[in-house]
């Protein structure tokens, strides 16, 4: 009997408690360890740690494993996650306040041992975050100790810091935001406005949040590390993209060197409590192209994904951010009320005492009682003796304001001063009317509680983060051409190991390649080993997607007796690895002349016939800039129906298209040729754009789409060489204002032109425009008066000097302030000659078919 009860106790089905038991350690990794609550921003480790320190805190540092230690007694884990922790927290400078080596964020070295460094809560901390009298307890998990469930937190804590977790099914990321930014907007929503929030980072960089989605699930940021130029050969990496750190950064821009993305010559560390790291670059390397490379092949740009996941009421809640402020928002306006309704109880209690103090000595109670032998006539005596003169009172008198009564020291009853008293009552009925007020004026106090802590800690913490809408970059027009091409044009083979065969150009492994052949037959393909393309190869490039600068001219022969026909066309969109037929479908058809024209070059050809009883002429001319560029299916215009003998070049082309309108697109500061933005003007050759700082710093650039245009701008615009630059300017030394007017040299090299150094100096006002006056507002003299103002004509007033030139005294009298006036330019000053013709166009005009001189006419 014993034996089977035994068997019967071994065999158990576990399934079900399999399924209890993963469901509790799932909700156990959820609620108390990966995910923060809500209302303080905390996960349980770090809201014992903080509770923590505050049970320590003294005002003075306490080592870090001390600390530890002491939270053991509420965490139920080892000492490393508790340090590790606690390192997060004070790395992000907001609520621990460090001593020692703690680490750093940029490198992403590791803190001294817990042994070595110490910590203290920050005034910000001890002010925001801790109240006992608000808190909720909870037994701690040996149940020796109390612990807070939340902790009363005055603050969007969860926003400020972020936070990161991974849970069981679920995880969280929730990006750090902006101190101030987070008060104006919980300010902004207690005035029922409206609000915006975007991330910033301690290690700043550039941001796109165009796709943030209020940080809920699917939304995506956008970060970069701020890269400048310094000279022609070196780039500086001064800011990291977040969760990015130095070791990261250099470890992608190494690899994507071996790799062959991007060409380096050589990079440098010299970070240490600010980010350096100097790439220098190869003569023949572009800097706005290789830092557009960085960007598309390296850690120097990151896409995050936010993912708001939190604790509400002991459940995971996915959310957004901005919900998350205003439930942080709500509830920090709970807590003041919390705390008000304390005070004014605590202040009432005071109010009450005081006055049945006063009615105790005033009215000699205390000596009824002196021939009173037990302790409940003692009572009863005193209750007695109080009871006419308590009807003014708050509340009844109660056996605990009586026992209170008789621990009072004949010392006090024997100083009872009555003016002080009634001073006293008089400052407790305030605190009591101003704290009812508060109450009244909850929303009001609120708002004045959260200006009163930016106005406290707010003052050096403003946005680190730039926001900026970012470019999208094309890795195909910035990956480094770095291998080696070649072609087997008999056998129809390309690729990049053929060594043996005949060599094309450097390209990169991610660009496309378009092949022609002699059958009018055209194709695109990747870059490869070995790709067969069709023998008779007549001509192999590179192929840039939406390229219609690049024009193809051809002249060839439909069918194989058929007649000549010649056409332009680019190609700016195909599917790869497809044949398109571009001379014609039918069998024989033959290419007798091809060229690949890179800027629409249009050149002359002499085309030679077959000699011929009934040809009058057997040498035609072909101007080739008089035919219109059209799509490559298009039949063309036709040569002769008579046979071709042999076609010669006779005299190279220039460009036929007309010259280029460029935009710049302020909002991801790049130029385009898609009408985005403030039109620059019609570029051609060799014209530049003016660009020039408020530093006094001017420099001209070529139209290339991949400059880059980082800094603050006073002038961008197309240069016109001829055309002198006023600048007024004030000298921080002299303390005088200056006027100068001057021409650039036509130089790559940056050009400065203002003269003094001063940190007090600054530039007034720069233009490059004719008739431009300035308005002159005095400031008034020693006796008040005040000069009236002045107009000048800045074109008249000095003439044109060298740019080195300090220029002259702009008045003698003290200046309050200068107007400006601009005359609005002419439309036309945008567009060059050839745009302001009647006939300009992007193409141009067909002007039909080629005329021959035949015995009979031709089709």
């Amino acid at each position: 009997m014993q034996e089977n009860e035994h068997k019967e106790e071994t065999l158990k089905k576990i399934s079900g408690l399999y399924q209890d038991w993963f469901l509790d350690y799932a909700s156990y990794v959820i609620l108390d360890r990966a995910i923060p609550s809500v209302y303080d921003g905390f996960k349980p480790v770090q809201r014992r740690i903080m509770h923590s320190m505050r049970e320590l805190e003294d005002g003075r540092y306490n080592k870090v494993a001390n600390i530890v230690g002491n939270t053991m007694k509420y965490h139920p884990h080892g000492d490393a996650s508790i340090t590790d922790a606690m390192v997060q927290i004070g790395q992000k400078e907001l609520l621990i306040d460090t001593q020692g080596n703690w680490g750093n964020i940029y490198t992403g070295d590791s803190a001294a041992a817990a042994r070595y460094i110490e910590a203290r809560l920050t005034p910000f901390a001890l002010e925001v975050v801790f109240n006992p009298k608000t808190t909720e307890w909870v037994k701690s998990y040996d149940g020796r100790n109390n612990e807070p469930v939340d902790l009363p937190v005055k603050f969007p804590l969860l926003l400020a810091q972020g936070v990161e977790g991974i849970g069981v099914g679920l995880s969280t990321k929730i990006l750090p935001h902006n101190f101030n930014e987070l008060i104006n907007a919980s300010v902004a929503y207690l005035k029922g406005k409206s609000f915006e929030l975007f991330p910033d980072f301690q290690t700043a960089g550039l941001l796109d949040v165009s796709e943030y989605n209020d940080g809920k699930r699917g939304g995506k940021v956008r970060v970069r590390a701020k890269i400048t130029q310094q000279d022609k050969h070196t780039l500086i990496i001064s800011e990291l993209p977040f969760s990015k750190t130095t070791g990261d950064l250099i470890d992608s821009i190494i690899k994507a060197n071996e790799k062959g993305k991007i060409k380096i010559k050589k990079i440098e560390d010299n970070t240490s409590d600010k980010v350096e790291i100097i790439i220098h670059l190869h003569n023949d390397v572009s800097p706005d192209k290789m830092i557009d490379a960085l960007y598309a092949f390296t850690d120097c740009q990151v896409t995050l994904s936010p993912n708001a996941c939190v604790i509400i009421g002991d459940k995971p809640v996915f959310t957004s951010v901005s919900e998350i402020l205003k439930l942080n928002t709500d509830h920090t306006v709970s807590l003041l009320k919390k705390e008000l309704e304390i005070e004014l109880g605590e202040l009432q209690e005071s109010w009450h005492f005081a006055s049945l103090e006063r009615i105790f000595i005033e009215n000699r109670i205390y000596h009824d009682i002196e021939e009173v032998k037990s302790w409940e006539e003692v009572l009863t005596t005193i209750d007695n003796g109080l009871k006419p003169h308590t009807g003014h009172l708050l509340r009844k008198v109660t056996t605990e304001d009586i026992i209170k009564l008789t621990e009072i020291r004949i010392k006090r009853i024997s100083r009872f001063d009555l003016d002080k008293f009634r001073e006293n009552i008089a400052a407790l009925e305030d605190k009591i009317e101003k704290a009812k007020y508060n109450l009244e004026h909850l929303v009001q106090y609120a708002i004045d509680y959260y200006l009163s802590i930016q106005k406290k800690f707010g003052k050096e913490r403003e946005r680190r983060t730039e926001l900026r809408i970012f470019d999208t970059i094309d890795a195909t027009k910035v990956a480094v051409a770095n291998i080696k091409f070649y072609a087997n044009y008999s056998e129809g083979f390309v690729g990049t190991a053929l060594r043996k065969d005949d060599y094309l150009f450097d390209c990169s492994d991610i660009d496309d390649i378009i092949v022609f052949r002699k059958d009018g037959t055209m194709q695109v393909v990747k870059v490869d080993q070995k790709t067969f393309v069709g023998k008779d190869i007549l001509f192999v490039g590179i192929w840039k997607k939406n390229d219609s600068r690049t024009v193809y001219n051809m002249i060839y022969r439909e069918g194989k007796l058929g007649p000549y026909y010649m056409k332009r066309f680019s190609v700016t969109s195909i599917t790869r690895n497809t044949e398109y037929p571009l001379a014609s479908d039918k069998k024989g058809s033959e290419v007798l002349y091809f060229s690949a024209n890179p800027n629409g070059e249009a050149e002359i050809v002499s085309v030679i016939l077959k000699p011929n009883a009934r040809i009058r002429k057997q040498r035609l001319e072909i101007d080739f800039s008089e035919l219109a560029i059209k799509g490559r299916n298009s039949r063309g215009n036709l040569v002769t129906k008579y046979a071709i003998k042999k076609i010669d070049l006779k005299e190279e082309g220039i460009s036929t298209l007309a010259p280029r309108k460029i935009w710049f697109d302020d909002t991801v500061r790049r130029l385009n040729a898609d009408g985005r933005g403030t039109l620059l003007g019609t570029f051609k050759g060799q014209d530049k754009i003016l660009s020039i700082t408020s530093k006094g710093e001017a420099k001209l650039l070529s139209f290339d789409l991949s400059n880059r245009f980082d800094d603050e701008y006073l002038i961008l615009e197309k240069w016109k060489p001829q055309q002198p630059i006023s600048c007024i300017y004030y000298d921080g030394e002299k303390k005088i204002y200056f006027i100068k007017r001057f021409l650039l040299e036509n130089t790559p090299n940056l050009q400065t032109f203002m003269p003094s150094e001063h940190p007090k100096s600054f530039i007034e006002f720069v233009g490059t425009s004719d008739g431009c006056t300035a308005e002159i507002i005095f400031a008034k003299d020693k006796s008040g008066k005040e000069k009236d103002p002045e107009t000048v004509n800045i074109d008249d007033f000095i003439a044109i000097k060298g740019i080195k030139a300090i220029g002259n005294q702009f008045v003698k009298d003290k200046i309050k302030s200068i107007n400006i006036n601009i005359p609005e330019p002419d439309e036309e000053d945008l567009l060059t000659e050839d745009e302001t013709s009647p006939h300009s166009s992007d193409e141009i005009p067909e002007e039909g078919i080629i005329g021959e001189l035949f015995d009979e006419p031709t089709p």
